[in-house]
């Protein structure tokens, strides 16, 4: 279903207004094409499953029970391996919401002052004054 014009107005304002608000979070679920990312992890971890069923299958055959052992546990893992999805890391983001470069180390004095939970309250205390 196909959203009307006010309804795409509205949420491009939306929008525009998350990225103002919080640039990294609306970075960090900005969509991404990840069309073919994990094929080659599902092809492998389907090969796997395959494999380890092949040898629960001769183990079967053959009255080897460890081997069956081994080819369970690899076509279990095989199959995890190929419905887990890949861990990738978040890139940091300046306050404009572009991504940072990534660099080795962290340069000396940019280190942010406070505890967790002090910018944390830090945070809402702002929120809650630019609301009102």
């Amino acid at each position: 279903m196909a959203l009307s014009e006010h309804e795409e107005a509205l949420l491009q304002q939306m929008e525009e207004a998350l990225y103002a608000e919080d640039p990294r979070f609306a970075s960090r679920i900005q969509k991404t094409n990840s069309r073919g990312v994990g094929r080659g992890r599902v092809v492998a971890g389907v090969i796997a499953g395959v494999a380890g069923l092949g040898l629960v299958i001769f183990s079967a055959m053959s009255s080897v029970i460890w081997l069956g052992a081994v080819g369970f546990a690899i076509m279990v893992a095989g199959i995890v391996y190929a419905i887990t999805p890949s861990k990738t890391k978040l890139a940091a983001v300046d306050a404009d919401g572009t991504p940072k470069p990534r660099s080795g180390k962290a340069k000396a004095g940019t280190a942010r002052q406070g505890t967790f939970m002090e910018r944390l309250e830090e945070r809402w205390e702002k929120r809650r004054r630019d609301q009102w």
